[in-house]
């Protein structure tokens, strides 16, 4: 039996930074796989992986009249990709470079029959090197990897929970491969300006469609990319007049002006005798900031918190 890891674990980003960033590349790999077999979805949801008991899971993927699933297991340590017709390869998660991951997941791929174009380069990163070349990259610490998936399933179902209370348009709580974060998203229905892009390495259609209507998200991510700890956000597309001065709960929230997003460091979360409560209040918060400066029609779109429909059968 695998060890346990406590509820709401610490997280520093400098104790698996190294990890953080060779788990990153094999992931988006796999991301890649999805990209390349699932049909187009709205903002891309057809790509995103989802937390599991074990890890995280591409869930099944249509491929050669049957499916095809990928799931990263942070229990056993590997990935297993299983088909519908009771192919199964394992890759060991373990200390081995990215290059050496690329090679052996094109080979298992092969040898399950599946013909994919993996894009072969990340995205959503400064440096990009080709994962075929990449020697750089090729720590795993199992423990830490533990850790950052307990911490996800610890999130989720806050994040579920929060999802229940909009009763318009909103994502899946999942989590990005490319950006490397858990998030759910809400929209009000209107079209957006188009998306500026900017994204490292990343082309800039991948942003317009992603944020091609109004929308208020918020998510969790470990730490990097200007803010080197783990942390919740949340923010708003466009940015309505207003709201990066404006309150938001618990105590040791803010808004980051030079990422233009609310910020609530996990560390504070995990202080908090409910941390859950606390991670609450932070969406909350910030979606009724964004909400009421931006015009929604809050009424339409949100439901009591309270409401449970099988109260009344």
């Amino acid at each position: 039996m695998s060890e346990a890891v406590p509820r709401w674990p610490a997280l520093p980003l400098d104790d698996w930074r190294e990890t953080k960033e060779t788990l990153h590349l094999w992931m988006q790999m796999v991301g890649k796989l999805r990209l390349a077999l699932a049909p187009m979805a709205n903002h891309w949801w057809q790509v995103s992986f989802y937390p599991t008991a074990r890890g995280l899971t591409t869930s099944a993927m249509p491929y050669a009249g049957g499916a095809a699933e990928a799931r990263f297991d942070f229990l056993d340590h590997v990935l297993r990709i299983e088909t519908s017709d009771g192919g199964r390869r394992e890759l060991a998660l373990a200390p081995r470079s990215v290059a050496d991951f690329y090679f052996e997941f094109i080979e298992a791929l092969r040898g399950l029959g599946i013909e994919a174009h993996i894009v072969p380069h990340p995205v959503e990163t400064p440096e990009a090197i080709p994962f075929a070349e990449d020697e750089v990259h090729r720590s795993y610490d199992p423990q830490a990897a533990r850790r950052f998936w307990r911490v996800l399933v610890d999130i989720a179902p806050v994040f579920e929970l929060w999802r229940g209370r909009f009763v318009g348009k909103s994502s899946p709580v999942h989590f990005w491969w490319g950006a490397f974060d858990l998030a759910c998203t809400r929209f009000n229905g209107r079209r957006a300006p188009p998306h500026p892009g900017g994204v490292p390495n990343t082309p800039d259609y991948v942003m317009r469609e992603g944020y091609s209507h109004e929308c208020i998200s918020a998510g969790w991510w470990p730490g990097g990319g200007g803010y080197e700890d783990a942390a919740f956000y949340a923010y708003a597309w466009p940015e309505p007049a207003g709201l990066r001065d404006a309150p938001v709960a618990p105590a040791g929230a803010f808004y980051d002006r030079d990422l233009g997003e609310f910020l609530l460091p996990y560390e504070a979360v995990r202080s908090e005798a409910q941390p859950d409560e606390a991670v609450l209040a932070f969406l909350e918060s910030a979606y009724a900031a964004a909400a009421e400066r931006a015009g929604w029609d809050r009424a339409a779109l949100e439901r009591p918190a309270s409401y449970d429909p099988r109260s009344a059968v």
